[in-house]
């Protein structure tokens, strides 16, 4: 029998610091990973008017630290 390797899970990085908002180019708070891989980034202030909207395609989501998005409690439910 060959041993197989599993790679790790997929995992998501909050935004950089200079990644911008895909609405309105502020500083990216938000990092949402689609069903088909694809990444959207958003600022506070998209991603928490936007949030029950968001939950309903985002596969994995990270946050910046000092950011608390509304949709992460949506998400767990």
């Amino acid at each position: 029998m060959t041993p197989t390797l599993t790679p790790p899970p997929e995992t998501v990085s909050p935004p950089a610091a200079d990644e911008r908002c895909d609405r309105c180019n502020a500083a990216g708070k938000l990092r949402i990973t689609l069903a088909g891989g694809s990444e959207l980034v958003f600022c506070g202030h998209h991603a928490n008017k936007y949030a029950e909207d968001l939950v309903k395609i985002t596969v994995r989501y990270a946050t910046d630290p000092e950011f608390t998005w509304r949709g992460a409690d949506l998400m767990a439910n």
